[in-house]
């Protein structure tokens, strides 16, 4: 049976979020921050998640190794499966050296590829492919938000380092990759995501929360950068919506609608945490920090003003759609995580 003819997967809005008869999904690249987050979720809510990993961990959902482009005993996992959640590429938090960018570009194309594969080939593919993407293929920009009809592009903007263009060419090389996947009948999204922010540790709010307590969360170079952001909780949800919405294919903008100077946007993190110190930091400084810590000052430098114009379109209601209620809620589940394992603040 195909994707298309399969029983259309239907959702119920809860308390908690949405809720789905119990799913098979498949997650390569999930070991992770953002696909722990999504498996832990799912699992909670019934249903069966498989990760696909090159080196996978012990987790309370079944792992699995892979190793793409081979397509070997994991490409099994898709036959049946309702959902696959492609995350897998090489992390950009280093320096873009030649062989890095290499391997980051190769990581996702080649992950695309293998993924495309595998369901062209089961007999009962998954009804839908939500390919990871990001919001930073769009310009770095201040005058006016990126959405997915009239949103620019980047990579031409005049001004700004070569390496910023290189994230750009990874981003359209993945969807690229994925417009091009013989995938059948399976409906295909791609996720423009912004910076997920959860409280999990080592993720990109636990970092800055780290710089506000220790006050270094001031203003990065100028502060008029914006910062595009999604709660984890909204992020969730607009996962199970597109999981729903047979209607929806091709890019989504999965960021709160809401984006803002980083100036306002680290001033309202600190004053959710309770303190008014925050030492700025040059962008020279921003440049040493980053040659020493083997990270790009784009993560911090780039101006993503992206907002979600069709989730907006389609009705989707955030729960956390401006920062200073996020900012608060991640600053009290913090605290009580760290009270949890017996930890200071």
């Amino acid at each position: 049976m195909s994707g298309m003819n399969r029983p259309r997967l239907r959702a119920q809005e809860s308390a908690r979020g949405f809720w789905f008869a119990a799913m098979k999904i498949v997650i390569p690249g999930g070991t992770g921050q953002v696909g722990t987050l999504l498996a832990r979720v799912f699992q909670g809510d019934g249903h069966e998640v498989v990760v696909l990993g090159r080196r996978p961990k012990a987790a309370p959902w079944r792992t699995v190794q892979w190793n793409p482009p081979a397509l070997d005993s994991w490409a099994s996992e898709f036959e049946g499966s309702d959902v696959v959640i492609n995350l897998a590429g090489r992390s950009v938090n280093c320096r873009y050296t030649k062989k890095n960018r290499e391997e980051i570009l190769q990581s996702r194309v080649s992950s695309v590829k293998a993924v495309g594969r595998a369901i062209s080939q089961a007999s009962r593919p998954p009804s839908v492919w939500l390919q990871a993407s990001t919001a930073t293929i769009y310009a770095h920009r201040y005058d006016a938000p990126n959405d997915e009809k009239s949103g620019r592009i980047g990579g031409r903007e005049p001004d700004v380092p070569e390496t910023w263009h290189f994230s750009i060419d990874v981003a359209t090389a993945w969807e690229k990759a994925l417009d091009e996947a013989p995938a059948g009948g399976t409906r295909k999204v791609k996720l423009r995501s912004a910076m997920i922010m959860s409280p999990d540790r080592d993720g990109i709010f636990d970092t800055l929360l780290t710089l506000v307590r220790r006050g270094l969360g001031g203003t990065s170079g100028d502060g008029r950068q914006y910062v595009s952001w999604i709660h984890e909780v909204d992020f969730v949800r607009a996962i199970y919506w597109l999981i729903e919405r047979a209607d929806v294919d091709g890019p989504v903008n999965l960021a709160s609608p809401n984006p803002l100077p980083n100036k306002e946007f680290m001033s309202l993190l600190r004053r959710a945490w309770g303190t008014s110190i925050g030492l700025p930091a040059a962008k020279w400084m921003l440049g040493v920090g980053a040659i020493l810590l083997g990270s790009e000052t784009e993560l911090i430098l780039k101006s993503r003003r992206v907002i979600p114009g069709r989730l907006l379109e389609q009705g989707f209601a955030f729960k956390f759609p401006d920062w200073q209620t996020a900012a608060l809620d991640l600053c009290e589940r913090s605290r009580a995580d760290h009270r949890a394992v017996g930890g200071a603040l």
